[in-house]
């Protein structure tokens, strides 16, 4: 690499931690604030940096574009399916992916368990909001006062004898979802299935997927299906930080 070029990605990398003077930057490199000054003024030029009345450098409205662009072209099954197939491989159980489209909880990635027992759900089918994992977690990430309307719009067909039947208990449900950040179906939607799910977030944090591990009680009980939550969850964060989520206290709650 050249020399001016990784002198100029020196100040981006220092001037993303916070704004600096021209002194400042010249000391980082251990070279003369001239030297520093010419890169920085083409920098400048092309807004990848700008300074302010008392002369401190920040980094420039065209690194935001850039980033922005970047994040938009990452489409969330791409970046996940690696991750999937890892999680997947490690456990031996079915790792589904879903997404919020209009209205439903919609399966847009599924790799199968290892064993010889096979789930309903299919890529392209909806989920049902109030029994299945990633349906909650994609519906508590919504803003609450959107909570009451899709609440009293479902039917709460009762798939099995634990199946959330009225809006109270949904809406008891989802309050669960958005304390703990996970969601849980405890044998709800299938009666020998539990399954615990969390979300992912893109670089805005805001919540886009939901990534779930469903188990059939056969091989795993209900508390052995929560033991699997942590490796859930970092397989989750992965995901979200190649979306450019950073988990910083700017993006706790960051749907609520």
């Amino acid at each position: 690499m050249s020399q001016s070029l990784q002198r100029a990605l020196t100040l981006l990398v220092e001037l993303g931690e916070e704004p600096k003077s021209l002194d400042q930057l010249a000391t980082r490199l251990g070279v003369h604030k001239s030297t520093v000054l010419r890169l920085l003024q083409t920098m400048e030029a092309d807004r990848f940096v700008t300074h302010d009345s008392e002369h401190r450098y920040r980094l420039g409205t065209r690194l935001f574009e850039l980033a922005n662009r970047s994040l938009e072209g990452r489409d969330v099954r791409t970046v996940a399916r690696p991750h999937l197939a890892a999680l997947n491989a490690e456990t031996g159980q079915t790792v589904h992916l879903a997404t919020y489209e209009s209205g439903e909880a919609v399966y847009i990635d599924k790799l199968d368990a290892t064993h010889s027992v096979r789930m309903y759900s299919r890529i392209g089918r909806p989920a049902a909001l109030h029994c299945t994992a990633v349906g909650k977690v994609l519906v508590a990430a919504l803003p609450r006062a959107q909570w009451p309307t899709i609440a009293a719009g479902l039917d709460y067909r009762p798939y099995t004898d634990r199946t959330i039947r009225t809006p109270e208990r949904y809406l008891a449900e989802l309050e669960l979802v958005a304390a703990q950040g996970f969601a849980e179906d405890h044998e709800e939607h299938e009666s020998f299935i539990n399954c615990v799910a969390v979300p992912i977030h893109d670089g805005t944090g805001a919540t886009v997927a939901a990534l779930s591990v469903s188990v059939p009680d056969m091989l795993l009980d209900h508390d052995q299906v929560l033991g699997l939550l942590p490796r859930v969850r970092d397989t989750a964060e992965a995901i979200s930080t190649e979306l450019g989520w950073s988990p910083s206290p700017r993006n706790e709650n960051p749907d609520q």
